[in-house]
């Protein structure tokens, strides 16, 4: 059964999280650090191969608080387009303002120190957003 993928992409680094084979959850499994998009693309494939049954790839939108759309939305968007062209998948964006601070939130609840919460945060908000939408496409 087809897998998603979640990324919360960010301007240093992209959390990213898989879905269960049956597509009822979602596990944070990694983040990356960003380095260019070569790089970024390359180690996104790393995963797609490792995982080999995904089908979609879902995408936090950083809406501002009001709804409307900033540059953090347009950088997203191009880093949509480019997901879209390299690896000829469907790709949904889901809203994701609240995503990091409830991340956050968690880890500091859990008592995880702030230099160990880093890159998690980036994990934890991806399988957040992906958590997100598998719970609207539930058959």
């Amino acid at each position: 059964m087809p897998r998603s993928m979640g990324l919360d992409f960010g301007d240093k680094r992209i959390g990213v999280a898989v879905s269960d084979e049956m597509g009822w959850t979602a596990q944070g499994i990694k983040h990356i650090q960003r380095k260019n998009l070569d790089y970024d693309l390359s180690e996104i494939e790393n995963i797609l191969s490792e995982y080999g049954n995904i089908d979609t790839i879902v995408v936090g939108m950083p809406y501002n608080m009001d709804g409307s759309e900033g540059e953090r939305v347009r950088l997203t968007r191009v880093f949509i387009a480019q997901l879209k062209n390299k690896f000829n998948l469907p790709v949904v964006e889901i809203d994701e303002r609240w995503s990091s601070k409830e991340a956050e939130n968690l880890l500091i609840s859990a008592d995880v120190s702030r230099k160990k919460r880093k890159g998690s945060v980036d994990q934890i908000a991806a399988s957040l957003i992906l958590q997100t939408y598998l719970d609207q496409n539930k058959k």
